[in-house]
């Protein structure tokens, strides 16, 4: 059994989308990034790359790298799915919480949840997918961006 953690933020701007674990939602900002920005999906990535020792998603879809240029998210998961498993581990569970001031995330955890599921084939009851704010406080709190944590455990 391995246990990783994993962490990243973006900064909120105008003219992008927002997609979060995956799931695009209604909003006057998007994630400015390389890829979709997609600060959930980043954060899973991470934890199970650190949970092999294998470094971190900069380290395998480096963002100087034209390639990954708007690049899907869930996508680039399904690749580090395909790490894990070709290393002979497989996901137990994933806690993951999202700091986000605006907009509410309730009506799309389970898509959310849904998503990272499908994309590392495991059952849905082993993803876990939080939203909180941070009452106003810090960056994210300002609603000048978004971050993520996730932990997960794999075996």
């Amino acid at each position: 059994m391995r246990i990783g953690h994993g962490y990243d933020v973006h900064k909120l701007a105008e003219g992008r989308r927002l997609i979060l674990g995956g799931v695009e939602i209604p909003f006057e900002k998007g994630l400015l990034g390389h890829s979709d920005a997609d600060v959930l999906i980043h954060a899973v990535m991470d934890s199970l790359i650190g949970a092999c020792a294998l470094g971190d998603i900069g380290k395998l879809f480096p963002d100087d790298d034209e390639k990954f240029k708007g690049a899907d998210s869930i996508k680039l998961m399904k690749e580090v799915y395909k790490i894990i498993k070709n290393r002979g581990y497989a996901v137990v569970n994933i806690d993951s919480t999202i700091c986000c001031q605006a907009p509410k995330l309730a009506p799309y955890i389970n898509g959310m949840r849904e998503n990272i599921a499908n994309a590392l084939k495991c059952d849905i009851d082993c993803i876990s997918v939080k939203a909180t704010t941070e009452e106003g406080l810090g960056f994210t709190g300002a609603g000048e961006g978004v971050s993520a944590t996730a932990v997960c455990i794999i075996e």
